[in-house]
């Protein structure tokens, strides 16, 4: 294959080059591009709390998850009016529980 190089080196034989070089050899910036510096320990830090924030949001821990069925009427009156309207239909839940028997 054109571009393909292969060398001998077996995975033992590079597991132990590898090893052989000295911790302070890993890398050294050269001191011309300052995306090529490595990280201090601040820095460093900042970085990955920020990479633990991604994803969704912890949640209140007081909802629960579950599974109903509603009638297709309800659920379109309720999206038809745009994000937020499980929100919106837990608070109509809530505010009709204030005046009436869940039994």
């Amino acid at each position: 294959m054109a571009g393909l190089k292969v060398n001998s080196l077996r995975r033992k034989q590079v597991a132990a080059a590898v090893r052989a070089i000295p911790t302070e050899k890993d890398f050294v910036w050269d001191g011309q591009d300052e995306d090529d510096r490595p990280l201090n320990k601040a820095e460093m830090l900042t970085g990955m709390a920020a990479a633990k924030k991604r994803g969704r949001p912890v949640g209140s821990g007081n909802k629960e998850q579950v599974s109903v069925r509603f009638d297709q009427d309800v659920l379109a009156a309720f999206r038809a009016a745009g994000p937020g309207w499980q929100t919106r239909m837990n608070a109509a839940l809530k505010d009709w529980l204030k005046t009436h028997s869940p039994a």
